[in-house]
């Protein structure tokens, strides 16, 4: 009974903290305080519209707080004014409801609420549920500022909970899985049955393309917390190690993805006999086997938050590949010898070497250091073009607009 608890209290300490957590106090605070300060100002006896709007505005990273909650906040009072127009004209029926969600869906498109076009609509059906009196339409205006405005307070002075955490889960769960079908294809039958081995692993390969949209999301939804949050220092740098780090393993699940159909067309051409003999087999299956070591250990790399972490997550990174590439040059002599015997699938068998190559030079940490300094040179050149333009506006505008010959175009 006590181990029951004490793993109890563990995993509640343990979630306290986690985005997930941190965001929904955010939000149920950000929601009572708009409420309790509507009832103060507003005449309404229970004034909901405001503890609604905090919920939409505040369900976002300080980033897109800042880019995106006009449109947020715009697209919530349009939704809120719909409604007071059909609460004046009818009551909430069947008809009259997709009457008011077609309005809503074309006004939201007219005043350029982009992907907010949803939200007015919602706003509009939130907003009609609670209120069909026309007389508080102005109340119902002011609760959906004071939820806003309380909204926009929370985000800015609470701070947004970081979602790098997550990301790094994604990552390490989609490394997780390419390394296990990394280890499947090592542990192939070679016998009755090899065709449709290959044909699931081959399956099993273009799964990852479902897997790694879902890191992107959980990426991008990382790099937005990270932006202008005053608890990251190096925000850029984290930003780009992830994203360069996601598109080295998008490279290597495609790469991947080809050499499962590589081997399911090797099967399909060897039919009756086995897809290697063993000697060729057993080096196929080292390669693979410390491929997917050095695969977990590429994503530990990237997602390391301590510097102890990452030297050994490099030296091991290191080590797996030396080994790997050691048991990669033992394959490619096996397969030049069966070439030679039976030279009539050497294409495949050359394709397959060429795609283990590309793997374990993408995973490379020469080659991880070169992408991230290029994105960080791209970035620097993207700011720098940023800064002169707006020195050059500044300049044109200083000269009362005039612009020479040589400038224009």
């Amino acid at each position: 009974m006590s181990e029951t608890i004490s793993s109890f209290a563990t995993r509640v300490v343990r979630r306290r903290r986690e985005p997930v957590a941190v965001q929904a106090l955010r939000s149920t605070a950000a929601a009572v305080i708009s409420y309790v300060v509507a009832l103060r100002l507003s005449s309404e006896p229970n004034p909901l519209t405001a503890p609604l709007t905090a919920l939409l505005v505040v369900q976002v990273t300080l980033y897109s707080t800042l880019t995106t909650s006009i449109r947020r906040v715009n697209s919530v009072v349009v939704g809120v004014l719909i409604a007071i127009g059909f609460s004046a004209l009818v009551g909430l029926t069947w008809w009259s409801l997709g009457l008011l969600i077609l309005a809503s869906l074309v006004v939201g498109h007219l005043v350029r609420v982009d992907e907010f076009v949803p939200e007015v609509a919602i706003s509009a059906m939130l907003v009609l549920g609670v209120t069909q009196v026309a007389d508080t339409a102005w109340d119902r205006v002011l609760e959906t500022v004071i939820g806003a405005v309380v909204g926009l307070l929370v985000n800015l002075l609470l701070a947004p909970p970081l979602w790098i955490g997550p990301a790094g889960d994604a990552i390490t769960d989609l490394a997780q899985r390419m390394s296990r079908l990394l280890d499947h294809l090592g542990e192939e039958s070679l016998g009755p049955g090899k065709v449709e081995q290959a044909a699931a692993r081959l399956h099993e390969a273009r799964r990852l393309d479902n897997d790694i949209a879902q890191v992107d999301t959980a990426l991008r939804q990382a790099e937005d917390s990270i932006r202008l949050n005053p608890r990251v220092k190096e925000g850029l740098l984290f930003r780009l190690v992830l994203r360069t780090g996601l598109d080295t393993l998008e490279i290597c699940a495609v790469v991947l993805r080809v050499a499962c159909r590589t081997l399911t067309d090797l099967a399909k051409a060897r039919p009756d006999g086995p897809l290697f003999e063993p000697p060729t087999a057993a080096a196929l299956r080292e390669v693979l086997r410390h491929t997917a070591i050095a695969v977990e250990s590429f994503a530990q790399l990237i997602t390391a938050q301590v510097s102890a972490n990452a030297e050994e997550a490099e030296a091991r990174l290191t080590g797996e590949l030396a080994v790997a590439r050691s048991h990669r040059d033992r394959l490619a002599e096996l397969l030049l010898a069966s070439a030679r015997e039976d030279p009539e699938h050497w294409q495949l068998c050359g394709a397959l070497l060429a795609e283990i190559d590309r793997v374990l030079d993408e995973l490379g940490v020469e080659k991880r250091s070169q992408r991230l300094l290029e994105e960080l040179d791209q970035n620097a050149r993207t700011r720098h073009t940023g800064r002169l333009r707006a020195w050059t506006r500044g300049r044109r505008r200083g000269r009362g607009g005039t612009e020479r010959p040589e400038e224009a175009g």
